[in-house]
């Protein structure tokens, strides 16, 4: 059960999916189960990262414990786990990924790296799920957290940075809340109007700068 658990994680989030007990053993949640995720994390070999219910500066007084997505503490046992099909494989795996020309979705990679900059920096993960008010779409914060007393949403990309629908669209609704918005990607450093968009290897030194 605990390797089934612990094993499940890249996959889930390649699929964007919350981490459900439920989904990975295919049976309900038991007393035992739950000690399993507790020893997980209690390992800190896995970061859970939890949604609010409401942003505030009070992050952990709305955070949903039912409601979460787990990440891996080290990115690169992650990027193991996630192409561990066979040696020769993987060699040429790493490769593309070194050279950048691996012809698929990197998000849950860079999202993965971005919760382990955050955590490193003692803080803890946070997401954000609200709803468009005039249509049935949702929107989602990647990445909430503070700085000098206000919230900062934070939205990672492997690839194109021109679509941030969600980061906007959190902006305008809680526009008074927020000191800053930041996408990291791998693009270099500019503005989209108050979007301030960083490449991801200035990640650790822009969050170690939060207050």
């Amino acid at each position: 059960m605990f390797l089934t658990l612990y094993n499940s994680i890249p996959s889930q989030l390649a699929k964007n999916n919350k981490f459900y007990i439920t989904k990975v053993t295919n049976k309900k949640v038991t007393n035992k189960d739950r000690k399993f995720i507790f020893d997980l994390l209690n390992s800190k070999t896995i970061l859970p990262f939890y949604k609010v219910n409401d942003p505030s500066l009070s992050l952990n007084g709305t955070k949903d414990i039912d409601n979460f997505k787990l990440y891996l503490s080290d990115i690169g046992l992650f990027t193991t786990m996630l192409f561990n099909d066979k040696l020769s494989i993987n060699e040429n795996i790493y490769i593309k990924l070194l050279s950048d020309k691996l012809d698929v979705n990197l998000g849950y990679l860079y999202e993965n790296a971005m919760a382990q900059i955050i955590k490193s920096n003692d803080r803890d993960l946070f997401y954000y799920v609200f709803k468009n008010d005039k249509t049935t779409r949702s929107y989602e914060i990647d990445f909430l957290t503070t700085d000098s007393n206000k919230l900062v949403p934070i939205e990672v990309k492997s690839s194109e940075t021109k679509n941030h629908k969600s980061i906007n669209e959190f902006s305008k609704k809680y526009s008074s809340k927020i000191s800053r918005r930041i996408l990291f990607s791998q693009d270099d450093i500019s503005h989209d109007e108050m979007l301030e968009l960083r490449p991801i290897y200035l990640a650790p030194l822009t969050i170690k700068n939060f207050k």
